[in-house]
């Protein structure tokens, strides 16, 4: 524990711009608006070639969850710049939705690569309070390196289930907490508060999967990955879906 603290202090020292930028209330406008959305961009390239062949897995059935009317419905939360659009299937309908609205360039670009979808709409909403969306008016979920940095997890959880339609599926692929017995875990615990708060509240320490057991979801299959990323400490991942 001491060793944590007196290495903490450490990194936030090396960071101390940051902290002061973000006493002073500078900081978190500029990472919103600024920051955040280069280097999500950046770091989404790299992660996106790491993960490429899980995300070809995971999405392979996805359009087994084609709705009555033989349409499939897509709710995509925390969007971003649309690195799984690449994944849908051709001829969804996808309604994206991100609490930051200031993806829209990257976003832009990548729905004109993407023009097998139809985008519904775009929704600046919490990934909490998703009220603007119908109560099980969707086919499936998605949710990547989102729940990683939402307030509530379980809220989160509760409005998913809400807004599918029975025999909906949410699909997740995120970023976890190391096991506790290694060094990556000391490690994330280390870099937590620092990277809290470079990374726009993004937590490296959440056992995700213990939230995703505890929602009501009457089918889950889940499997722990691993996805390295040089001198990053989200190497630990979890991936795949649950059924409503």
């Amino acid at each position: 524990g001491a060793s944590v603290l007196v290495l903490r202090a450490c990194l936030a020292l090396l960071a101390s711009p940051i902290y002061l930028l973000s006493f002073l209330g500078m900081w978190e406008p500029f990472c919103k608006k600024v920051f955040f959305p280069f280097i999500l961009e950046k770091i989404g390239l790299l992660h996106g070639k790491k993960s490429k062949k899980h995300k070809e897995e995971l999405f392979c059935n996805l359009p087994d969850f084609r709705g009555p009317s033989g349409e499939l419905k897509v709710l995509e939360i925390g969007t971003g710049s649309g690195s799984n659009f690449q994944f849908y299937p051709p001829g969804c309908r996808v309604t994206c939705t991100d609490i930051n609205p200031n993806f829209q360039q990257s976003l832009s670009k990548n729905m004109k690569k993407n023009q097998h979808l139809h985008y519904e709409r775009f929704l600046v909403a919490a990934a909490e309070d998703l009220r603007q969306v119908p109560s099980g008016s969707v086919d499936a979920v998605v949710c990547t390196l989102v729940l990683c940095s939402v307030h509530s997890v379980s809220d989160t959880l509760r409005e998913v289930l809400r807004v599918l339609r029975p025999g909906g599926a949410f699909y997740f692929l995120e970023h976890v907490a190391a096991e506790h017995s290694r060094w990556k875990y000391f490690w994330q615990q280390v870099c937590y508060p620092t990277w809290k708060l470079i990374f726009d509240g993004c937590c490296l320490t959440r056992e995700l999967w213990k939230n995703l057991e505890e929602a009501k979801f009457s089918e889950l299959k889940m499997k722990h990955i691993s996805l390295a990323l040089p001198w990053t400490p989200i190497e630990p991942h979890i991936v795949g879906y649950g059924v409503k």
